[in-house]
């Protein structure tokens, strides 16, 4: 037994690569290191409808990670002339997310897990960031994600200022998308210098939350990237 909250990690999808011709499950250690160091028992989620519930009655919060691959083209708000079938990872994690948050379960999104976030909600999202906001950040970044990129002014007020202590911190930054506004169900709570939205949060709920950035990569003692897992695991107890 033990006292350490279990934290389900969504796990990405690959139809096929080095690891195997066939499909598979995969995600970097990472995200598990950092539930792990913040206290928590990190355990991968598959994308088995039937175990959907069975999964969300084991664990006491959930992370939807970063991930590359393609939303519905209805995202970014433009006439969708045929449907395309989803992704098998996005088949996965809209219900997922909506059923988490619905029983009010600690929610983490990352990256993608943010846009995701928005999008169940009702938000749109830019497709290009590059294209599409003038200013001097690349948030795709050619920089390791272990590094820090620029800065993002943090809420005050928000669960997410809570959490860090601080109205700026410096963030790593690997996105080519993000919300380009959000619903009345949810708060911006931390935005780049060009004005790009780098986190969000539901504030109807005990935790639930997204950031644009990867916080993962950030360890040390004292960091606010680990205070975010370490609040995320508190709230699971």
């Amino acid at each position: 037994m033990t006292d350490r909250p279990v934290i389900g990690i969504l796990l990405d999808y690959e139809e096929q690569g080095s690891f195997s011709k066939r499909p598979h499950y995969a995600l970097r250690c990472a995200y598990f290191d950092a539930v792990w160091k913040a206290g928590g028992l990190p355990v991968g989620l598959s994308y088995i409808a039937a175990a959907r519930d069975a999964y969300l009655d084991a664990v006491g919060g959930v992370i939807v990670p970063g991930g590359f691959y393609p939303f519905p083209e209805v995202y970014y708000g433009g006439e969708v002339v045929v449907a395309e079938p989803p992704h098998p990872r996005h088949a996965a994690e809209v219900p997922l997310a909506r059923a988490a948050i619905e029983r009010d379960l600690p929610f983490l999104g990352i990256c993608a897990g943010l846009q995701v976030l928005a999008a169940i909600e009702g938000a749109s999202l830019i497709r290009d960031l590059r294209s599409e906001v003038a200013g001097p950040i690349d948030h795709r970044n050619a920089k390791p994600a272990e590094e820090p990129a620029h800065a993002v002014a943090v809420t005050p007020g928000t669960l997410l200022h809570r959490i860090v202590g601080r109205d700026e911190m410096m963030v790593n930054t690997a996105h080519n998308e993000a919300p380009r506004s959000l619903p009345a169900t949810l708060v911006v709570n931390a935005v780049a210098p060009d004005g790009v939205i780098e986190g969000a949060e539901r504030p109807d709920r005990k935790f639930c939350l997204g950031v644009q950035w990867h916080p993962e990569f950030f360890l040390k003692d004292g960091d606010p990237n680990l205070a975010l897992f370490q609040a995320l695991v508190e709230a699971a107890r």
